[in-house]
């Protein structure tokens, strides 16, 4: 089944945030990295076949002007909190990926007692106790994005061998943008495992089994702090979970939530 997706603009806080939505039926937003996210991915089609999706471009990321009175991912966090409240998506659940997964994370924090289930897939945010989430100001764009993956041929499936020149200014607009949001420290929040234990909402932590750009490790801390947290691990995949194994993760995710 085609899936249509649309663009909208929506104003919260006097800040513009475009959205794609596809697919009908009970709603799940889904938050992107901190490389953005194509307009085209099989992971939210698989989505959308029976739900309506809904992919908001975080401003600074590209696509939505950048605000600069957003200084932190808490600042993010609470501009998303007011835009769900706005589009009447309060309770939907969330799916973050990888820095989204920080923002979804943070979100729950405002509203610990949201009954809106998390889906926390290679969070950042956490310091992990076991190795360091990779800093992507010693590496390129393009091999930021390939240590990602598990599979080499993910990146050209995803972006083709030579990624075009607006896909690399789209890069290069993210990476500003994350390190206004977390570069000191470093794509952690010191005080969010705490702050995770008062929240209620049930929680799916995925992780790609070849994950080297967040460690395993992180995971193991946001499965210990959320209270109703349980957590998987997806084979083959590196970070970019949603890009290598859409099937699984998809399937992972619909039975999530709709399970009790």
């Amino acid at each position: 089944m085609a899936i249509e997706w649309i663009s909208s603009v929506v104003s919260v806080a006097g800040t513009d945030i475009h959205l794609r939505r596809g697919g009908k039926g009970a709603p799940i937003v889904v938050l992107h990295r901190d490389i953005g996210s194509p307009d085209r991915l099989k992971f939210n089609d698989l989505l959308a076949e029976n739900n309506e999706v809904i992919v908001p471009n975080c401003p600074g990321f590209g696509i939505s002007p950048r605000a600069d009175w957003l200084g932190n991912v808490r600042d993010v966090a609470a501009l998303y909190r007011g835009m769900l409240g706005d589009l009447g998506l309060t309770g939907a659940p969330l799916v973050g990926l990888g820095f989204g997964g920080w923002i979804a994370a943070e979100m729950a924090c405002f509203a610990p007692h949201d009954p809106g289930k998390l889906v926390l897939a290679g969070a950042m945010g956490i310091k992990p106790p076991t190795g360091d989430i990779c800093d992507q100001a010693l590496i390129g764009y393009i091999e930021y994005v390939k240590e990602g993956c598990h599979d080499p041929e993910t990146f050209g499936r995803i972006y083709g061998e030579r990624p075009t020149s607006e896909q690399l200014v789209l890069w290069d607009l993210c990476r500003e943008m994350s390190f206004r949001l977390a570069w000191k420290p470093y794509m952690f929040n010191r005080s969010l495992p705490q702050l995770l234990r008062g929240v209620r909402a049930p929680t799916l932590i995925v992780w790609g089994d070849d994950d080297r750009i967040v460690p395993a490790s992180a995971g193991a801390v946001f499965a210990e702090s959320l209270p109703l947290a349980q957590q998987i691990a997806i084979a083959d995949a590196g970070h970019l979970i949603e890009m290598e194994q859409p099937d699984a993760f998809a399937q992972a995710v619909l039975s999530f939530i709709a399970s009790k």
